[in-house]
């Protein structure tokens, strides 16, 4: 038989040496959780990859990016060649640098197979430099400048074009660097002289028979001689209705969505610069 009094103090040293077991390996345990922060750093190459790929994103839809913005321009490549009409007459008897020119197109402008530039569309532009016509040689000049461009939907833009023909009525030239020249007067010289040894011959033909012919004739001449030699020659007129061609010296840059054109445009209806032959001032042109 077992007594009580010498086993309760067994069970108790057991119980004890049971508990503390116990206890004794729930320290190991509790060191897991503590590994976790040490754990933290090696996680944030993940962090970084999507931001790697978000710049690479970004990247590549700059560079997709680049071609629309590209097609929102349409260009009118240079030495396209733009039909105008004048609305206000120049003279070299009064014109000075820095003068307004006001234009119009008369045909439509395409590019490929859609209109961007309709007729009736607005041009300015400027005097730059005028020059009068000498008393002996030398030609009337002016040379302009086109700055600008209205389009009949209001959409404004600018652009460098430089003449390239006239058609004024007279036997005007454009010269390579698009200066306009007005017509010589040598023929109209060559008459003023003539007319007035004829008309020299003639009274003196009267006066004196046919030696005051010769002297009448020589006076005349002289007078003609003086005439031509006192007056300036004739002026380079841009008169009203006068068409000018015109090249564009740089690409015309325009906005896509503004040149959604349809209708060709129209031009208004100017009457052109009659013909007309050049006189010096103060002469009366043949009939």
């Amino acid at each position: 038989m077992i007594k009580i009094g010498h086993t309760l103090p067994v069970l108790l040293a057991v119980t004890l040496c049971t508990v503390a077991a116990a206890y004794g390996q729930s320290p190991a345990a509790a060191p897991a959780p503590a590994s976790t922060p040490a754990q933290d750093p090696p996680a944030a190459p993940p962090a970084a990859a999507p931001a790697a790929s978000a710049a690479a994103s970004a990247a590549g839809a700059a560079s997709t990016a680049a071609p629309v913005a590209g097609e929102q321009k349409v260009v009118v490549p240079v030495g396209t060649r733009l039909p105008l009409v004048l609305h206000n007459g120049v003279s070299t008897r009064n014109a000075h640098p820095g003068d307004p020119l006001y234009f119009e197109t008369l045909y439509p402008v395409l590019v490929g197979e859609r209109i961007v530039v309709p007729a009736g569309s607005y041009v300015s532009g400027e005097i730059t430099e005028t020059k009068r016509p000498g008393r002996v040689k030398g030609r009337g000049e002016i040379m302009l400048r086109l700055t600008q461009m209205i389009l009949p939907n209001g959409y404004v833009v600018s652009f460098l074009a430089s003449p390239t023909g006239a058609s004024t009525g007279d036997d005007d030239q454009v010269d390579k660097e698009g200066k306009i020249k007005g017509p010589s007067n040598k023929a109209s010289d060559a008459r003023t002289v003539i007319l007035g040894t004829g008309a020299g011959a003639g009274i003196g033909a009267a006066a004196a028979g046919a030696q005051g012919a010769g002297i009448g004739a020589g006076i005349g001449a002289l007078a003609g001689l003086a005439a031509v030699l006192l007056t300036r020659g004739p002026e380079l007129e841009l008169p009203r209705g006068t068409t000018l061609d015109v090249a564009l010296d740089r690409p015309l840059y325009l906005d896509s969505a503004r040149v959604k054109f349809t209708d060709p445009g129209h031009a208004s209806t100017l009457p052109g610069p009659s013909s007309r032959e050049p006189t010096r001032p103060g002469t009366v042109a043949p009939n």
